[in-house]
């Protein structure tokens, strides 16, 4: 298989255009967090219902990842894409309203953030599905990688736009002004031809899609066909389950032990250093082409991620837990991109977007556990050693998934080959 070009998946055009508007979407949701979660605070002082934003964020994928993943095998992806937009923009339309006649109430919050929610777990697949569609087997990883950056570019960006538009507009018109944030994205989608399934048009339907946590159970079981799938699956709900983001709610008490006695900027670097990380480090890996996909470097990169988060909650330098941090981000975008890459290019077509909510589901929704591992268990011991014991676990399982897969062949590179010469030349 001949070495990829730097920064290939941008070298089709429909991508690039794609790529763009979704960053654009992405940053619109994160300007939606800013403005929301401070009017909630201002208006609530209420840490349950912070908490809750957090669990209504993540819980959706746990539990509808796959059936979503279904929909996204069955239906065109573009349409659902569509959907998970509009529901995006009620959610900001309705923040807004609420926000602008003083009615805003406790149950007025749940509701939004449950609709919040349910469109970030009904796109997630179908966006997988559209860009593997978009660019082919071969430039997969990376399409994911420059979405992951973006992902992080959002990151980094939100804030700041949301806080211009909170300054300059206020609460409520600026989350309806971030309404047409969302529109290019769901307007671009009218006008692309891909399906998400134009590639394997000659695939067989799938059967109608069953719903609920036995759909996970049966996909779980399809996949094991496979050794390499569950591999990565399992090491993402590991990651995920021990550390995922759970850390990110306690930086206030790592940035004050570091010496920060106040949110000033040495607590938004904090905040900012794992986002920042993964943009560098995408973006390092799209320009030196130095990783190939495979499943001992994913299980190796994740667990060298490990050992940074853990050695993160013990550094006593403000400028060392900032590099760990950064580190840590580097090389958590190495191993989930080349995760998803693995289990969207292994997966068969007919069942691509089941697999893809699987991974999603162990990636994103065992996140709600870190708030255990992490957290509840930080409250017993401290969140140093809690994050520290956490991150132990992941290096010990992910060296011994390392062990285990050091005695077999290594031949996704020859997978992915395949893949790509069965695929429709993508248009330029």
């Amino acid at each position: 298989m001949t070495a990829p070009l730097p920064f290939a998946a941008l070298r089709v055009r429909d991508y690039r255009r794609y790529f763009v508007a979704s960053l654009l979407a992405m940053m619109a949701d994160n300007i939606e967090h800013v403005i929301s979660y401070w009017v909630m605070f201002q208006a609530f002082h209420s840490p349950a219902l912070g908490g809750f934003a957090v669990i209504s964020h993540w819980t959706p994928f746990l539990l509808f990842s796959v059936y979503a993943g279904a929909l996204a095998d069955r239906h065109d992806c573009r349409r659902l894409i569509q959907v998970s937009q509009g529901l995006f923009m009620l959610a900001s339309i309705a923040w807004g309203v609420l926000f602008l006649t003083g009615t805003l109430r406790v149950w007025h919050a749940v509701v939004i953030l449950l609709i919040h929610g349910a469109a970030g777990v009904l796109g997630a697949p179908a966006a997988q599905l559209i860009i593997h569609d978009m660019v082919g087997s071969e430039q997969l990883q990376s399409a994911i990688r420059l979405n992951a950056s973006s992902r992080n570019l959002s990151i980094l960006l939100g804030p700041a736009v949301g806080g211009g538009l909170l300054l300059f507009l206020g609460p409520a018109w600026g989350l309806l002004a971030n309404v047409l944030i969302y529109l290019p994205l769901t307007t671009l989608l009218w006008r692309m031809p891909y399906t998400g399934h134009t590639r394997h048009m000659g695939s067989a339907a799938p059967p109608a899609p069953s719903f609920g946590l036995q759909e996970a159970v049966t996909i779980f079981r399809q996949a094991r066909v496979d050794r390499r799938i569950v591999s990565m699956i399992v090491l993402a709900g590991v990651t995920s389950f021990f550390v995922g983001s759970g850390f990110q709610p306690q930086m206030p008490e790592y940035a004050h032990d570091l010496g920060a006695e106040q949110a000033d900027v040495r607590y938004s670097v904090l905040l900012a250093a794992n986002a920042a990380g993964a943009l560098a480090g995408a973006l390092l890996l799209e320009s030196l082409d130095v990783l190939r996909p495979g499943v001992r470097v994913a299980t190796a990169c994740a667990a060298a991620w490990a050992v940074a988060m853990a050695l993160f909650p013990a550094a006593s330098s403000y400028a060392v837990a900032v590099g760990l941090l950064v580190l840590a981000g580097m090389l958590n975008i190495a191993f989930t991109s080349m995760a998803q890459t693995l289990v969207q290019v292994l997966a068969p077509p007919r069942l691509r977007g089941r697999m893809v909510g699987l991974f999603n589901a162990a990636l994103l929704g065992l996140r709600a556990g870190s708030g255990i591992t992490i957290g509840v268990l930080g409250s017993a011991i401290g969140i140093h050693w809690s994050l520290a014991l956490s991150a132990a676990a992941v290096v010990v399982i992910a060296l011994a998934m390392l062990g285990r897969e050091a005695r077999r062949p290594q031949d996704v590179g020859i997978e992915i080959a395949r893949a790509s010469t069965a695929e429709r030349k993508e248009p330029e």
